[in-house]
């Protein structure tokens, strides 16, 4: 069936407004993927506008204008082409320009509408600068589904009279018949209001003494203008020419989707050692789950797993990507499959699926989820290979093309080739993923997902979270940023990022302020200081000071990071020359002995997991860190330290006080430095002269602290302050 199938009348929708009853929508069951017709037309959710004007039922890109033109609607996704992303609990801003013609006032309303179709909150807009016609507003979504938001600007009678009066009225211009008008405003309000079955408001009175004759000019106008006339009219105004804009959907997804700790281990090494002829034994999931207690006691709540599927033996890479394995070289991981089995299949080194079920229990009892790599590409002698040439590129000389990067060659992998048999892959490939998700799988990190068509993922994802909207995708696409936003936008709740290349103060501050921009709105970053491909220079044979300031910003710049096994050792030797690790696990086991670097151990205190336990403790306790566009950089007079502010004030605090912290970082791994920093006060909601106490959170010091503040940073003993703004 077409993909279009069931979707061809998005936008002919029928509805009655005003009624509470949903508009019917057309709908069909997951279609197949053929290839060609990528592009899902999302169901609209309904929306019955209210008030006086046009109350037509709106749909997403209806054409033309209101009578009160409303523009430019954010957030939006390639003007609503694809949902904006939120969790529950996380305020989300609106803005638009509204306006119209002549002088008469205008105002906006910001309507958050649930998935049921309901109105689940009106939030009348404030205005922003004067002149730039924009309104703004924010609402908070409490649950996952396909939520849906309108922004309905109106003509404000009230407004308008308010505005005419004080000027007329104050120049001596048709008093009598102004103070007439605000009184038959401040009726109408009444009347309204007890049709909306709302309580009466007291304006009664208020247009008795606009009517006044006795009581003086000012007196009368005083009354109509009250603070209490103005609160009931804020509250319940009175609303003409009612323009909604399009509807603009968002995507609200469960909370590990934007707020996620990761730490990535191989199965394989945990365990593994020599026998007594100098034979490699792998390590087992029965093994890995040995690690599993300190990953979760270092904060970290998902551990993820490169391929656990039997690897090819056809063209095995050997230590350091050598063609020359030696007999009990492992190869990499990612060389799937053999006549052991494919993507649907454990390594039998590991263990059985039995084993692997065991392991992800164990996971679940110590509150970690496992998530598991879903790398689309084989080894030569995986079974696809055999059974669907097709799927794969063929050469000239009639051989299966082996992937390529030139100057890399991966000779151990044959990508695959989504032209050939579109919906025979795609069929398969979902396959795959709901066979893992039967066995308690509910995260996937997808290998280079920039090689395969968007338009697959698009297919995949949405199909995947039509059955399970709890599973999550996690794209590693180290690509162009073009790339990188549109897998978010069509559906990966996270993505790797450019972080590991981000060093410098300048560089940081661009690329965050990039992140928590427009684009926040469909892409979350996960940052990376490290993985088994990439050991960035700033961590190659540097010292425990560079992981720790690394560690820093990661965990306190993006609600989701993650880190490599044997980041909390310090291991950065490289491979001579290049950008990756020497004696690489891709290639090899690498068993650690951890129990030496634990309490007590012979290596005690050359790991820095308990910094990391202590990162990841700030980050559970702080809701600010949970979130993506709270980040303020403030001004500091080394370029070799940065500083920012996170801050979420008490509407997404579940009532508690608003959470600010400041972090002040060294960025030079190799000597202290002292300098002063400037906070912009108001960005951490102070005023400019106000003093206050700091508490580091790392030390649990206290400082007093101000606009002005001086700073000294050991990278060593203590490359960062955290600092918990407290009020005095």
């Amino acid at each position: 069936m077409s993909l279009h199938s069931g979707f061809d009348q998005i936008g002919r929708t029928s509805g009655v407004a005003g009624t509470g009853k949903p508009m019917e929508t057309r709908a069909s069951t997951t279609p197949e993927y053929n290839g060609k017709d990528a592009a899902l037309p999302a169901s609209v959710a309904p929306y019955l506008a209210e008030g006086k004007g046009e109350s037509a039922p709106v749909v997403l890109g209806r054409p033309g204008i209101g009578r009160i033109p409303v523009t430019g609607v954010t957030p939006h996704v390639d003007g609503g082409r694809w949902p904006a992303k939120a969790v529950p609990g996380e305020t989300i801003e609106v803005s638009a320009t509204v306006f119209r013609e002549g002088h008469d006032a205008v105002a906006a309303t910001a309507v958050l509408i649930d998935p049921e179709g309901r109105r689940h909150s009106e939030v009348r807009m404030t205005p922003g600068a004067p002149g730039t016609d924009r309104y703004h507003a924010t609402f908070t979504p409490d649950r996952i589904g396909m939520w849906s938001y309108v922004v309905e600007g109106w003509s404000d009678p009230y407004g308008t009279w308010e505005h005419d009066a004080v000027i007329k009225i104050g120049s001596g211009i048709d008093v009598e018949l102004m103070l007439e008008e605000g009184a038959r405003l401040l009726e109408r309000a009444v009347k309204e209001t007890r049709q909306r079955r709302k309580p009466a408001l007291n304006l009664s009175e208020a247009a008795a003494v606009l009517r006044n004759s006795n009581r003086s000019v000012s007196e009368r106008l005083a009354a109509g203008l009250s603070v209490q006339v103005k609160g009931a009219l804020t509250e319940s105004p009175l609303r003409d020419l009612v323009s909604p804009s399009p509807v603009l959907r968002l995507e609200v997804q469960r909370e590990r989707a934007l707020y996620s700790t990761w730490y990535e281990l191989f199965p394989r090494s945990e365990g593994a050692r020599l026998d007594e002829d100098g034979r490699w034994i792998s390590g087992t999931f029965r093994q890995a789950e040995e690690r599993l207690p300190a990953a979760a006691a270092m904060g970290f709540d998902i551990v993820y797993l490169p391929p656990i599927h039997p690897v090819g033996r056809v063209n095995r890479k050997g230590p350091n990507n050598t063609l020359t394995p030696g007999e009990t070289d492992p190869g990499s991981p990612w060389a799937i499959g053999s006549d052991e089995g494919g993507h649907d299949a454990v390594h039998p080194d590991l263990g059985t699926l039995e084993d692997f079920d065991h392991f992800i229990s164990t996971a679940t009892a110590l509150g970690l989820e496992v998530a598991l790599d879903l790398a689309l590409q084989c080894a030569p002698d995986h079974p696809w290979a055999k059974e669907h040439p097709e799927w794969f590129t063929t050469r000239a000389d009639g051989t299966i093309a082996y992937a390529e990067n030139p100057p890399k060659k991966y000779q151990d992998i044959y990508p695959i080739n989504f032209d050939n048999d579109p919906a025979g892959l795609a069929a398969e490939v979902l396959r795959v993923v709901q066979h893992w998700i039967g066995h308690g799988v509910k995260v996937f990190r997808v290998d280079n997902p920039h090689t395969k068509p968007v338009s697959f993922w698009e297919w995949l994802i949405r199909s995947v979270n039509a059955e399970n909207p709890e599973v999550l995708f996690l794209a590693e696409a180290f690509t162009r940023p073009a790339m990188m936003q549109t897998l978010g936008k069509v559906g990966f709740h996270q993505s790797y990022t450019y972080f590991t290349w981000r060093n410098t103060k300048a560089e940081i501050t661009e690329y965050i302020t990039e992140l928590t921009g427009s684009s926040a709105d469909y892409m979350r970053p996960n940052f990376w200081p490290n993985t088994p491909d990439i050991l960035h220079d700033f961590l190659q044979n540097a010292g425990p000071s560079a992981f720790k300031l690394r560690a820093v910003l990661a965990a306190t710049l993006s609600p989701s990071w993650g880190m490599y096994s044997g980041y909390e050792l310090c291991e950065g030797a490289p491979l001579p020359g290049r950008e990756e690790y020497l004696d690489s696990e891709k290639f090899q086991y690498r068993p650690r002995d951890w129990k030496s670097y634990e309490a007590g151990g012979a290596n005690h205190g050359r790991s820095i997991a308990p910094y990391i336990t202590r990162l990841n403790d700030i980050r559970r306790n702080h809701k600010a860190l949970q979130r993506l566009r709270n980040t303020v950089f403030h001004d500091v007079d080394d370029e070799q330290i940065i500083c920012y502010s996170r801050r979420l004030e008490s509407g997404e605090t579940a009532g508690g006080p608003e959470d600010v912290l400041i972090v002040v970082v060294n960025l030079d791994p190799h000597a202290t430095r002292e300098t002063i920093v400037h906070l912009n006060m108001p960005a951490l909601g102070l005023d400019w002269f106000d003093g206050f106490i700091v508490e580091d959170l790392i030390t649990g010091t206290t400082y007093p602290w101000q606009e002005h503040n001086f700073v000294s940073l050991d990278p060593y003993f203590q490359p960062a302050h955290v600092l918990h703004v407290r009020r005095l």
